[in-house]
């Protein structure tokens, strides 16, 4: 499964958990072919890129061309950035597909 078809169904999931957010971590080519850090967060059913410009339009995938997600966490929400409790992870995203690892 890639990244972008990765997103609406863990968007699904987050939907039923108000108190969780999944911090997905990768990789995006950059234009002049280096690897920049790429971080995605997703809250009650929502992504939004924390690395890079989205798009306006929602139904676009907020995934830049070539990225790559590698790791996941699963964090307590909603998200207070100076306490922050990690629930689960690193693990990998694929992890996370399954409803029973968020409860």
């Amino acid at each position: 499964m890639n990244s972008d078809s990765l997103l609406p169904a863990l968007e699904a999931i987050s939907r039923d958990r108000p108190d969780r957010v999944l911090r997905l971590r990768g990789t995006v080519q950059s234009s002049e072919g280096a690897e920049d850090v790429l971080e995605v967060l997703i809250f009650r059913g929502f992504s939004s890129c924390t690395t890079h410009p989205t798009d306006f339009d929602p139904d676009q995938s907020v995934l830049p061309d070539g990225a790559a997600l590698e790791t996941a966490e699963l964090l307590r929400g909603p998200l207070n950035p100076q306490q922050e409790e990690r629930l689960l992870g690193p693990l990998p995203v694929a992890a996370l597909m399954d409803r029973e690892v968020w409860a």
